[in-house]
């Protein structure tokens, strides 16, 4: 699995737990161990200027997914003729760690387990995750929940 960081945002960010923890979900989540994922931190600016853009909102946010192939969990991109699943681009995860800071200092916890929560969000997002309705915020924070509890205990 090709999982590239790059921190952009002038904060520290323990960046290998942090692929460490992508991988964890990829292959938690049965992501072809060939897929490729980018992890970009920015600063506050940056992450104004990505929200406004693609989101309509004027502000900060914590994090943002830009998916490029339509995977999804245990189906993968693609297919070559044996019918073997071809690893894919999923696409960009756009954390803020000063706005993770924030939220982790309101929910009482560390800002890098804010990120590690972040993440996991991100990456989930890319795989097709989503939270606008009741039925999905309970699926995807469920599997959020699990996929970090598991990683809490292989450490």
């Amino acid at each position: 699995m090709s999982i590239e960081v790059l921190n952009e945002s002038g904060a520290p960010a323990d960046e290998e737990t942090l692929v460490r923890l992508a991988r964890h979900v990829l292959d938690g989540m049965q992501v072809h161990p060939l897929a490729e994922l980018s992890l970009l931190l920015v600063d506050e600016p940056a992450m104004r200027e990505l929200n406004l853009k693609w989101m309509g909102e004027d502000k900060p946010t914590d994090v943002l997914a830009f998916p490029m192939d339509e995977l999804r969990p245990g189906h993968l991109s693609g297919g070559s003729e044996d019918g073997e699943a071809d690893p894919g681009l999923l696409g960009d995860v756009v954390l803020c760690p000063a706005v993770a800071e924030r939220q982790a200092r309101q929910a009482g916890h560390g800002t890098q387990e804010e990120l590690e929560l972040l993440c996991t969000h991100g990456i989930l997002h890319l795989l097709g995750y989503d939270h606008a309705e009741p039925e999905e915020h309970a699926e995807m924070f469920g599997l959020q929940g699990r996929l970090l509890e598991s990683w809490r205990e292989s450490r």
